[in-house]
C-alpha cells in the first residue's frame, strides 16, 4: 500500500520553521483555484493597503477601474508567474506572483478580508483572493492588446517546446562551474523549478547536487532535461490527487527525521547548496559519474 505525503503535512513542515515556497506545481494549483471566476464578472474590487511593496509600480486605481465590470476570460502560468485576463477582448491583465507566501483562494459571498488579503475581486458566486503574510509577492496590471513586457520577457515554460534539450546543454556549458543544483534554482532557464523539485530531479537523474554542470556527458545532460520535464508534468498531475504525493517519490521524506530513500533505503543526507538545504541519497547519487548508470 502506498504511503502519501499530503499537502497539510507540507504546512506543517512549514510552520515548524521549513521555509516552502511556491513552485511550478503550487503556482497551477493556485491558477486553477481561480479558474473557478471564469466567464464571472467582477462586481467589486477590493485592494487593503495599497502602498505596501505587492503594489508596487502598480497603478491601483487603474487596476480598480480597469477589472471592475469585467469578465474574467482567460488564465495562465508560466513558471512562478500567472496572468489572468479580463474583459471581451481579453485585453486587461492581472499579474500575479506569489513570492514566498502569497496564496490564492476563493471565498464564498459575506467574505470578510483577513489581515494579510490585499486583493480580492467579488463575483455573484465568490470572491476570488490574494494574500501574502510576508509581502514578496506581486501584483501587476496592464490594459492593452499586446503581452504586457512583463509576460513577454519571461523564459519559455519548461512545459514549452520551446524548452528543448539542445537549449539545457548550452546552458550547462555556459555555467559549468555551477553545481547542479544551484542550476536548477536559476529561473532564466529552469522558471518554476524551486528547492523540493530541484532535489527532486537530481535525485530522479541520480545526479549529486554538487556537480559542476559543465561535468555532465552530453546523455547526461539530456538526461536531466527529460527528467525536468517529467517531474514538473507529474507534479502538476498531483494537484488532480489533492496534493498528495506518493511513497516512491523523494518528496515524501525529504523533510524527516531519519528519512531514507525510497529507492534503495540509504540514510538521505542534507547540506546547504546553492543557499538552499539540499536533500539527497548518497548511494543513489554519488559526486562522480558512475560509468553504466
Amino acid at each position: 500500500m502506498l504511503r502519501f505525503a499530503s499537502v497539510t503535512a507540507i504546512h506543517n513542515v512549514a510552520a515548524n520553521g521549513t521555509s516552502i515556497v511556491p513552485e511550478l506545481a503550487e503556482v497551477e494549483q493556485s491558477r486553477r483555484l481561480w479558474d473557478a471566476g471564469l466567464g464571472l464578472k467582477v462586481e467589486e474590487v477590493l485592494i487593503r493597503r495599497p502602498e505596501i511593496r505587492v503594489f508596487r509600480g502598480t497603478d491601483v486605481a487603474r487596476l480598480r477601474e480597469g477589472l471592475k465590470g469585467r469578465v474574467l476570460a482567460a488564465s495562465v502560468a508560466r513558471g512562478k508567474q500567472m496572468a489572468f485576463r479580463f474583459g471581451t477582448e481579453a485585453d486587461r491583465w492581472l499579474g500575479v506572483h506569489l513570492g514566498m507566501a502569497g496564496r490564492l483562494r476563493v471565498e464564498p459571498p459575506g467574505f470578510i478580508p483577513a489581515k494579510h488579503d490585499y486583493l480580492a475581486l467579488g463575483q455573484r458566486k465568490h470572491w476570488l483572493v490574494f494574500s501574502d503574510r510576508r509581502f514578496f509577492g506581486r501584483i501587476r496590471f496592464y490594459q492593452g492588446a499586446e503581452e504586457p513586457e512583463w509576460w513577454r520577457n519571461l523564459p519559455p515554460s519548461i512545459l514549452d517546446r520551446r524548452f528543448t534539450a539542445a537549449a539545457v546543454d548550452a546552458f550547462l556549458r555556459r555555467r559549468r562551474k555551477t553545481p547542479l543544483k544551484a542550476l536548477l534554482l536559476m529561473q532564466e532557464r529552469f522558471p518554476g523549478i524551486g528547492n523540493w523539485m530541484a532535489d527532486e530531479i537530481l535525485w530522479r537523474a541520480k545526479l549529486h547536487p554538487i556537480r559542476p554542470a559543465g561535468d555532465l556527458a552530453p546523455e547526461e545532460a539530456r538526461l536531466l532535461w527529460r527528467v525536468t520535464r517529467d517531474v514538473c508534468r507529474r507534479a502538476i498531475d498531483v494537484v488532480d490527487q489533492n496534493w498528495e504525493y506518493p511513497d516512491a517519490w523523494l518528496f515524501a521524506h525529504r523533510w524527516e527525521k531519519g528519512g531514507r530513500c525510497p529507492r534503495c533505503r540509504t540514510g538521505l543526507l542534507r547540506a546547504e547548496v546553492g543557499g538552499r538545504t539540499t536533500c539527497w541519497c548518497p548511494r543513489c547519487q554519488p559526486e562522480t559519474a558512475v560509468p553504466g548508470t
